[in-house]
């Protein structure tokens, strides 16, 4: 018999906005590069993820988690602050 339990995906990023009760978001920066011009751009991802104490101020660095479907908008969780 097979384990199927799925690895969940962890990222690291800044938090932008924490004016919604328990939950924040944050801001996700990796850069890729254009196949045929070999050119480094720039990609933004803004994700709104869960904050149970409301603990992690704008600024925060943090790592989220994904989680099952917890609102319309909602798939992750922070995980735990990162020192700056």
């Amino acid at each position: 018999m097979k384990n199927n339990i799925k690895k969940k995906r962890k990222l690291e990023g800044i938090v932008v906005s924490d004016k919604m009760q328990k939950t924040v978001v944050i801001e996700i920066n990796r850069f890729k590069i254009d196949k045929k011009y070999q050119k480094h751009f720039k990609v933004r991802k803004r994700l709104k993820a869960h904050d149970e104490n409301d603990e992690y101020k704008v600024g925060d660095k943090v790592t989220i988690e994904e989680t099952r479907p917890l609102s319309k908008d909602k798939r992750w969780r922070v995980v735990s602050s990162l020192k700056i």
